[in-house]
């Protein structure tokens, strides 16, 4: 149900401790700072220097690790995970970081991204004699990794990785060894920190400060970072072509307290709220933000436009995952398990509501009507991003194109649907010029907005994408 409330899911996110006595502890942490990322399954191997051992199940951080399964996560090495399901689907066995184990030795591996040439892989792969365990995309790379002819693993690594085409933050641990990768256009977000003479590795900077880490940089497209006991090592496995962090991170899926690329996530938000507020002004009384991505946003727009920011929603913080199933009568008005519109704010007052994506629509109309409820007079819904008009490929479950309420339909036609007074969008280049950048559209990646994408797009995965609604 909740699904249906917020339309944009992220795949998961990842996190790996080197050289650190409880590296377990601070694993279990980091996960739980990077649990907006995905709340379908969590898992964290360990290397004690001799052998790898997991604990991994479907849930959230809190419910899949205990004390006694903690207690058996000795070593000082760990990569962790958290999992949204989009390419590949659910199950336990889908549940990261997947562990396998060989006569050569064992490997671990995490992954936050989707690849679009996995089928294609798989194909090879299978001809070939792999027999895959799970469905996920990401169990392509074990299976390069042990076919690769090399004699080093380092060296395995690097040519499995230039096979991939995608987006890939993958954490790959031996025994002996952390390898740390990044896709060459760096889609997705993944920062290297220590702590004393520990390394760390996260999804997101806000992992850092929940453990006192020290940020150090980013990790580079086209970039493998080998760590062990002797130190840290950069090498490159591919040439890094034109950057395309995904403008979704700093729209929606990140953290606020998160930094990626030197640009603080909380300030770009309030930086693409005050485009909108000059883009287009717009007469109200007060401004209000859906909770919590949209807050950063809404601050902006009220401080640029000079109308007061006020608490016009208030997010449930307890609605959770259930095991109860909801009547189909409640699961149509599921919002209002989610958030509430507070009547003493929005009664008797024209409201600019502030959102940061509209998807298929439902839950935006549904907010609009309970503002309206509320006692609004008139409810204007401003936008912190572009209308998302086309899937995305990498990671992120925008759905089918069919399913995306702005790719057939213009404003005026989304505007009646949600029954706003007005709907406005941020523009392309207001969205851009809020992240300093003033010419052009490198360095992001913006598929989802103008349909241009950063890879090749393979047709297997096209047909998926396009035939899901």
């Amino acid at each position: 149900m909740l699904a249906e409330i917020k339309g944009l899911n992220e795949e998961c996110g990842i996190f790996g401790v080197w050289g650190h006595h409880d590296a377990a502890q601070l694993t279990y942490y980091g996960l739980h700072a990077l649990q907006h990322r995905g709340q379908e399954g969590t898992g964290i191997v360990v290397s004690d220097g001799k052998m790898l051992k997991g604990v991994k199940g479907e849930g959230l951080v809190t419910e899949i690790f205990t004390a006694e399964s903690m207690a058996e996560l000795t070593g000082s090495a760990a990569i962790g995970h958290v999992r949204y399901a989009t390419a590949g689907g659910g199950g336990y066995e889908n549940v990261q970081p997947l562990l396998f184990h060989s006569q050569t030795g064992s490997l671990a591996l995490a992954h936050n991204g989707n690849l679009v040439n996995a089928n294609f892989l798989k194909h090879q792969l299978e001809a070939q004699g792999s027999i895959f365990q799970t469905s996920s995309d990401s169990e392509v790379l074990a299976h390069l990794i042990r076919r690769s002819g090399f004699p080093n693993i380092s060296d395995q690594v690097k040519n499995a990785l230039s096979m991939l085409k995608g987006a890939y933050a993958y954490l790959i641990m031996t025994e002996t060894e952390l390898m740390v990768a990044l896709d060459p256009h760096g889609l997705r977000p993944l920062s290297l920190g220590c702590l004393g003479d520990a390394y760390v590795i996260a999804s997101e900077t806000c992992a850092f400060d929940v453990i006192g880490a020290q940020y150090i940089r980013d990790i580079e497209p086209g970039e493998l970072l080998i760590i062990n006991d002797i130190g840290l090592k950069s090498e490159q496995f591919a040439v890094s072509s034109t950057k395309a962090m995904c403008m979704m991170e700093y729209v929606y899926f990140s953290r606020p307290d998160s930094n990626i690329l030197g640009v603080n996530v909380h300030t770009a938000r309030k930086n693409m709220g005050k485009r909108l507020a000059l883009e287009v002004p717009i007469e109200a009384d007060v401004v209000t933000g859906v909770p919590d991505s949209s807050i950063s946003a809404a601050i902006g727009y009220a401080e640029a436009a000079g109308i007061p920011y006020e608490m016009g929603l208030i997010k449930n913080k307890y609605v959770g995952r259930t095991f109860i199933q909801p009547s189909q009568s409640l699961r149509e008005q599921g919002v209002k398990m989610k958030l509430s519109a507070v009547r003493g704010v929005v009664e008797g007052k024209r409201v600019i509501m502030v959102d940061d994506s509209i998807v298929r629509g439902t839950t935006s109309r549904r907010i609009v009507n309970l503002l309206k409820e509320a006692g609004a007079t008139e409810v204007h819904v401003v936008i912190s991003s572009p209308p998302i008009k086309n899937p995305c490929f990498y990671g992120i479950d925008t759905s089918s194109k069919e399913e995306l309420i702005a790719s057939d339909k213009s404003v005026e036609e989304i505007r009646q649907i949600i029954s706003a007074d007005s709907l406005t969008f941020l523009s392309l280049e207001g969205m851009l010029a809020a992240l300093g950048q003033t010419e052009g559209t490198n360095g992001f990646c913006l598929g989802c907005f103008t349909g241009n994408y950063p890879t090749e797009i393979y047709p297997d995965t096209l047909q998926y994408y396009y035939q899901r609604g």
